[in-house]
């Protein structure tokens, strides 16, 4: 175990390194350099120049990542060119609105997308089998940003149930977290969970139709191999119930597969969730980086790359780690 933990630190640095290494060399690539990109075609050699000189631009490309690469040890991205703003104050502030979406997503994806893939998986080739493969194939092929749209008009805009935009009502509650679904828990303050929850609900439906579809795809899959084994009849011939079986012996068999892929879908959700925090106004790192992105801002375009790709790293490093405790077969040499 200790073996693998060291193989496993040694290949997730070298993912990191790689990352960072194309990440600044794609920003690099871009015509006329990221100062110009910055600019714009209109600027002036002279304001390109002063601009190089204020990133740090000017020096060659080895000197620049190794200034880079320390900073990163630092957790030191620079500043906002047009806020002036640290770029890692910026990521705190926005990294548990990120967070809280993500998380809701992917628990409502999970907590549809398994008894829906259980189900199939029991009645297969049946008319509730073909019901649900046909939804799931709707969510993955149903772009977000239409669903987000149309969401957004049928519950807010025409029935008015639902608050179009934001993460709480104004003058409610008072965060300490950032994280207000957990603030308002622990002050046991109902009226911001409420609020708080209201916000959440529209803008975590819609970035968890692509991960419900696959959770649901893949809970069949692994269900349908796993009810086809020896064990299970041996199960059902001491008397087990039919639930006994399916729940107890089935889906724990059945669940790396699905732990594995929700642990990407999970990295996915942090790193992919600009169009929905655009479409919702979700103060969160997608909306940010999107709008580093239109003001051609390097600090925060590299900064957010950077960030969200290693969250992504990581968390695929910790689901690798976790499979040893969900199945005693897997040994790690």
């Amino acid at each position: 175990m200790q073996r693998y933990l060291f193989q496993r630190l040694l290949s997730l640095g070298a993912v990191l390194f790689g990352i960072t290494l194309l990440v600044f060399l794609f920003l690099h690539s871009l015509t006329g350099g990221p100062a110009q990109a910055m600019l714009g075609e209109r600027a002036t050699p002279e304001q390109v120049a002063a601009l190089q000189v204020q990133l740090g631009l000017d020096q060659s490309l080895p000197v620049q990542y190794a200034a880079l690469m320390q900073r990163l040890i630092q957790f030191d991205f620079g500043r906002s060119i047009i806020s002036g703003i640290p770029v890692r104050q910026e990521i705190f502030a926005r990294w548990p609105a990120t967070f809280e979406l993500a998380t809701a997503s992917l628990l409502i994806a999970l907590s549809l997308g398994i008894p829906a893939g259980i189900l199939a998986a029991v009645r297969q080739y049946q008319w509730l089998d073909k019901l649900t493969l046909g939804a799931s194939l709707i969510g993955v092929s149903m772009p977000v940003y239409w669903l987000g749209l149309l969401l957004k008009y049928l519950f807010s805009v025409n029935l008015g149930w639902l608050p179009p935009s934001g993460r709480l009502d104004l003058g409610v509650g008072n965060s300490l977290t950032g994280f207000y679904v957990l603030d308002a828990i622990v002050q046991l303050d109902g009226t911001m969970l409420l609020s708080a929850v209201k916000h959440l609900l529209l803008p975590a439906l819609t970035l968890s139709s692509i991960p419900l579809a696959i959770v649901v795809r893949i809970t069949r899959s692994a269900m349908l191999g796993t009810l086809s084994q020896d064990f299970m009849r041996t199960a059902r011939a001491k008397g087990v119930s039919e639930s006994g079986v399916i729940l107890t012996h089935g889906l724990k068999n059945a669940l790396l597969p699905v732990v594995t892929i929700a642990g990407l879908q999970f990295g996915t959700l942090l790193g992919g969730a600009i169009l929905t925090e655009t479409i919702f106004a979700w103060p969160g790192l997608g909306s940010w980086l999107y709008e580093g992105i239109l003001d051609r801002d390097y600090p925060i375009v590299l900064g957010g790359v950077i960030f969200v790709a290693v969250t992504y790293t990581c968390i695929n490093f910790l689901v690798d780690l976790s499979y040893a405790l969900l199945d005693p077969k897997v040994m790690y040499k």
